[in-house]
């Protein structure tokens, strides 16, 4: 690990002012990612702000019934807050499926966000990587790609998002809070905070230099339906998902009322289409609709040879998930 300075941040403003003074800079809190990523010199910031002692880490349920997540809240206390276990079981089970207890008493509810993607070939610094050093190529796209994307890649990079919690905050239609070194705060749907990777896959959000996520904030809980959260693996525990499904439905008279699906394991993002959920909604439960659905969520999907499996495994993990909430 090479030499760094350090400090400790004592308001979210002065910390965004410090990160957007030192292009070099970045925030840690549980340290969970940005540790392993310095000690193997995938990424090497020369300034730390440790923000783990701002006033950020509360689970508040506001006036109109949204609930917002302060960014320090650990994994491990939002997954077992009731509130979240009660309103928004499918967050609570993405969460409970990620890391290990361990690490989920660590990894806070923004690092989770912003953690990087676990790509063999980024973590190895003796191979080219687009994301890791720009203009050097994408080993994976050649190389062992299993665990890669299937949508939304480019040329230059086919690296996935590796969050659970991201999946499921997509789903409920989460919104995050952020502030910057001028004190501006302003909101941001979490279906515009990642980015595909184009040809520019090391920027991975749209957050502006020096910006903080301070907070999500979740929409008001559904009074019915049945909420899943999938996540498909190579073994039963501390494994990223090969393909996951994040699903809200609810069902009246025999039709679907409502379909939320977003997926993890097979983009860059997390991955979100609504014209697959019209395809469910007012539709009759069933083969017919659930192949619909899947055909719009994964249309354009395509493999790079170790991981072809996984279209045909999307497909099928959806309709699982489809049946299994009609069901209930």
């Amino acid at each position: 690990m090479r030499a760094f300075t350090y400090e400790r941040a004592a308001t979210p403003q002065a910390a965004a002012r410090s990160v957007l003074a030192n292009p070099n800079a970045t925030f840690i809190a549980g340290g969970t990612n940005l540790l392993d990523l310095m000690k193997l010199q995938v990424t090497t910031p020369t300034h730390l702000i440790d923000v783990t002692r701002l006033p950020l880490n509360r689970i508040e349920v506001l006036p109109d019934g949204s609930t917002r997540i302060g960014t320090l809240v650990t994994n491990a206390d939002l997954a077992a807050d009731p509130r979240i276990r009660k309103h928004y079981p499918v967050l609570s089970r993405a969460l409970l499926s990620g890391a290990t207890g361990q690490l989920r008493n660590k990894a806070t509810t923004g690092g989770n966000l912003l953690q990087r993607t676990r790509c063999y070939y980024f973590y190895d610094i003796n191979r080219p990587c687009n994301k890791r050093a720009p203009g050097s190529g994408c080993a994976a796209l050649d190389g062992f790609n299993r665990i890669h994307a299937v949508l939304g890649a480019s040329n230059d990079c086919i690296a996935t998002h590796p969050s659970d919690m991201a999946v499921a905050m997509l789903a409920l239609g989460a919104t995050v809070e952020t502030i910057d070194g001028q004190g501006r705060a302003r909101t941001i749907p979490l279906a515009e905070l990642h980015r595909l990777p184009g040809s520019t896959p090391q920027v991975e959000t749209n957050l502006r230099p020096g910006e903080m996520i301070t907070a999500v904030v979740l929409p008001p809980p559904l009074t019915g339906g049945v909420q899943i959260y999938r996540k498909v693996r190579d073994r039963a525990s501390y494994a990223f998902a090969l393909v996951s499904v994040a699903a809200i439905i609810e069902t009246a008279n025999g039709k679907i009322k409502l379909a939320r699906l977003a997926f993890g394991g097979l983009a860059h993002k997390p991955w979100r289409v609504p014209e697959a959920e019209e395809k469910l909604t007012g539709m009759q439960p069933g083969a017919p609709a659930f192949t619909a659905a899947a055909e719009a969520a994964f249309a354009g999907a395509r493999g790079y040879g170790s991981n072809d499996f996984k279209v045909a495994l999307a497909h099928r993990t959806l309709h699982a998930v489809l049946a299994e909430t009609t069901r209930a």
